[in-house]
């Protein structure tokens, strides 16, 4: 049986990483199936089960706790809001990666047996954390 290259190896892994990443890129910058006047994008979330309370933390960086609306309800949770844009007129953009406007997220879970004991914006996240 011949030898494998390692070099090979690590050029395989390093396409399967740079894939994964432009796939999470995409998730990230997809705007949810609505019309095209009420394009939004998603935020990442992070979802974390303990014991006795369920932990979210949701990226919104640049957005103010009076632009942000939780709802929950029987299915999960829904986090509406809209992040303005910080582009001065006429300046020129050279790369544009953090998402502005109106964004939507829907966190599915069953939660109508959790409580929403606590929720916090500090440093471009919202926390939010649940109590069974």
């Amino acid at each position: 049986m011949a030898a494998v290259d390692p070099r090979t190896l690590m050029w395989a892994r390093a396409c399967e990483m740079i894939e994964r990443a432009e796939q999470l890129h995409r998730q990230f910058i997809q705007p949810a199936v609505a019309p095209i006047h009420d394009l939004s994008w998603q935020p990442p979330v992070d979802v974390i089960a303990t014991d006795t309370e369920i932990l979210m933390t949701i990226a919104l960086p640049g957005v103010d706790s009076d632009a942000i609306k939780v709802t929950v309800d029987d299915d999960g949770v829904s986090v509406v809001g809209f992040r303005p844009s910080a582009i001065p007129r006429g300046d020129l953009v050279y790369r544009l990666e953090i998402p502005y406007g109106k964004f939507e997220r829907r966190i599915a879970f069953p939660a109508g047996h959790l409580r929403l004991g606590q929720s916090e914006l500090a440093n471009g996240c919202l926390m939010l954390r649940f109590y069974r």
